[in-house]
């Protein structure tokens, strides 16, 4: 019985991960004169892309606050499925609460990358060499990143690329853990 709440969450992380990924860069690319460097992530909430965009991260969150159901139903730990929950739930409220909602949006932004890298570095005590150790390699740099763009060091990425530093890990590591879930017999 595990195995089928374990593919189901799989299936969500998934499709999450993968559709955000992949409309992430359409909303770049129909966005007049946005730079991956210059503008942050969230300016394609408010922009031209926004229709694009705001369901696109909703979305996202929403798969990851199940896969975070499924996980507790197929391991019964408390701790991946709330960190998974409470970043599925920033990243629904960056859907929400665009840029210009500053405090509400930057709390949910905030909450979407701790909670989605500290899921990654988690998955090390629960998962076995050697995706345990690329699993922390990704959580850690994240948080990394994360630490870097709140102290304004951009290391010369801009703004926009040190932030891509901290979602492009968790995203890797979504469609990664997904596929582990997915493939479990």
């Amino acid at each position: 019985m595990a195995n089928v709440f374990e593919r189901k969450a799989g299936a969500f992380l998934f499709l999450g991960a993968a559709q955000f990924l992949i409309l992430l860069i359409v909303a770049e690319a129909l966005y007049p004169g946005y730079s991956t460097s210059s503008n942050f992530i969230s300016d394609l909430g408010v922009g031209p892309s926004s229709y694009i965009f705001n369901p696109s991260v909703f979305f996202l969150g929403l798969c990851m606050a199940l896969a975070s159901h499924f996980i507790s139903k197929a391991s019964g730990g408390r701790i991946l499925p709330a960190l998974l929950l409470l970043s599925g739930i920033g990243a629904m409220g960056v859907g929400i609460f665009h840029e210009t909602d500053f405090t509400p949006h930057y709390a949910s932004a905030f909450l979407a990358f701790s909670c989605g890298a500290l899921s990654a570095l988690y998955c090390f005590r629960i998962l076995r060499p050697p995706f345990s150790y690329f699993s922390a390699f990704l959580g850690i740099f994240s948080l990394a990143a994360l630490c870097l763009s709140m102290a304004h060091v951009d290391l010369g990425l801009g703004p926009g690329g040190i932030e891509r530093m901290i979602v492009y890990p968790i995203l890797a590591w979504a469609l990664s853990f997904s596929g582990m879930l997915l493939s479990r017999e």
